[in-house]
């Protein structure tokens, strides 16, 4: 496997901000950041698909999808 490149940056952030995101990630600055971006990046992909709501047509009856709970 090929591994991606990476690239170091350098941000500044309020002290506050920083400490309450490594509470909730649970994680050092790194990996705070890492998952920050992650999420940004991912939240443009979910707008997306919530603009195709309702625009997409499926084949599927859901009646017969739900009949092997029976």
């Amino acid at each position: 496997m090929a591994m991606k490149a990476e690239r170091k940056i350098t941000v500044h952030v309020r002290s506050e901000l920083l400490n309450k995101a490594q509470r909730a990630a649970r994680a050092g600055v790194s990996e705070t950041v890492r998952k920050g971006l992650e999420l940004l990046a991912a939240g443009e992909a979910y707008d997306g698909l919530l603009k195709m709501r309702g625009k997409v047509k499926f084949s599927v009856d859901l009646r017969e999808l739900r009949q092997d709970r029976r």
